[in-house]
């Protein structure tokens, strides 16, 4: 069956279904209809299925008229109906994997999505998981409950995970371009896996098993989140001592080897980093270990509101404000520059903060026109103009996202500024960083 699978692979005959078509399943799926794949797109939002029917993007930053083109042509179908999935000869996972509120690794998304799929998996199929989560979950809670249906994984059905690499709004880098790490459940497994990414990927890095990917993504993740909370930390540290963070972070980064530039901000956000240092955490407690690093640079992150919080309070107070009654403006609502992704954002909780300090607050975000209910929020609140005229009625505007586009010379005419990505100079006299 192996040879069956990657000679259809090889001939693009192989029917491709992508579960989950959000910031991950999309461009991936769109990647699979530019090679010459039939796709199959599956997700439990009649929403997302009727925008794409309608060649209408739920995302901003990802076209869909190619896809609209393959869908229109038949050589994609995107459905509610799991049964379809039969029809596929690979299958890539594509769900969220969020922490609950203990912060323990919610894996129900994945989980849940397998349950529908298993009565309609076959032999012959590869399964692929692309969601991020903590080393072993391919074989500990896929693996079973394929193998319970009576597949044996590695000779009648393959089992692979690769991690998604997405960088929602990055012009740099896309889906074919980003090398892809795999690692196979079997030998046999990763032959397969390692065949299919290549039709679609410029390179593909194999690893010896699936709880080597799920690590690889892990440290990924984990590093961009320890260092981030290293300059946090020294933000507050040399705003103490009088110093432009922003300014050392750029000069430090002339030296051409051995430092890598990371910046601070007014939190972490975005679906990866805030979340998946933390899948280790808990994993790690399964053999009596403490990530002790892991967890204070949580601490350090998730502070960071706070002390944003702290520097809007100071720069009212020097002009004779509390932060009660006053007038505050958000500028950017989304977790990072140039995207409509609201996923963790630090904005969030600012905005609720604010008002919970009897703030009179509004945003302005060009990508966000209204914020999304989400799991823990709903704010409903819709993005205000922004203008020279509409700035003078703040007393407040809080830097929360620096969106390209944006013109931010305005701001010279506020009364106060609080800048928590570093982009105002430094020199103007209503500018305070965080």
């Amino acid at each position: 069956m192996k040879q069956v699978l990657i000679d259809k692979i090889e001939s693009k005959n192989a029917v491709i279904g992508v579960v989950g078509l959000g910031y991950v399943g999309l461009p991936l799926i769109k990647r699979l209809n530019e090679v010459g794949f039939n796709t199959l797109g599956l997700d439990i939002d009649q929403i997302k299925v009727d925008c794409l029917t309608q060649g209408d993007s739920y995302i901003q930053h990802i076209p869909v008229d190619d896809l609209h083109k393959a869908i229109e042509a038949g050589n994609c179908v995107v459905t509610t109906d799991f049964s379809s999935a039969t029809n596929a000869d690979v299958i890539i996972l594509c769900v969220p994997t969020p922490l609950n509120k203990y912060r323990e690794p919610d894996l129900s998304y994945v989980t849940g999505s397998l349950e529908t799929l298993l009565p309609y998996l076959r032999p012959g199929q590869m399964l692929s998981l692309e969601s991020t989560t903590y080393p072993g979950t391919t074989e500990e809670e896929l693996q079973p409950r394929i193998e319970a249906q009576g597949l044996t994984i590695g000779k009648d059905f393959f089992l692979v995970y690769s991690p998604e690499r997405e960088d929602p709004g990055n012009p740099d880098f896309n889906t074919h371009s980003i090398p892809k790490v795999c690692g196979g459940t079997t030998q046999d497994c990763l032959d397969i896996g390692v065949a299919f990414y290549s039709k679609i990927i410029e390179k593909v890095v194999s690893v010896s098993s699936t709880k080597a990917a799920e690590m690889t993504k892990i440290l990924e993740n984990t590093y961009r989140a320890v260092n981030i909370a290293l300059v946090n930390e020294l933000k507050v540290v040399a705003d103490k001592m009088g110093i432009d963070i922003f300014e050392v972070i750029d000069a430090a980064a002339t030296k051409p080897f051995g430092f890598k530039a990371f910046y601070p901000g007014p939190g972490l956000g975005g679906h990866c980093i805030p979340i998946d240092p933390f899948y280790l955490t808990w994993k790690a407690r399964e053999y009596g270990l403490h990530t002790r690093f892991i967890e204070l640079a949580g601490e350090v992150n998730t502070s960071m509101p706070a002390y944003v919080i702290s520097k809007i309070t100071d720069g009212l107070n020097s002009h004779g404000k509390s932060v009660k009654g006053s007038k505050i403006l958000v500028m950017g609502a989304a977790y990072k520059k140039n995207v409509d992704d609201m996923r963790e954002s630090p904005s969030v909780e600012l905005i609720e903060d604010l008002i919970a300090l009897k703030a009179i607050v509004d945003y302005h975000d060009p990508f966000v026109p209204t914020l999304p209910k989400m799991r823990d929020h709903d704010l409903q609140m819709s993005s205000v103009d922004f203008s020279a005229e509409s700035i003078k009625k703040y007393d407040c505007i809080l830097i929360s996202t620096d969106h390209d586009g944006v013109d931010y010379s305005l701001l010279s005419e506020a009364l106060l500024v609080v800048d928590s990505r570093g982009i105002m100079p430094v020199a103007m006299k209503n500018i305070i960083r965080a």
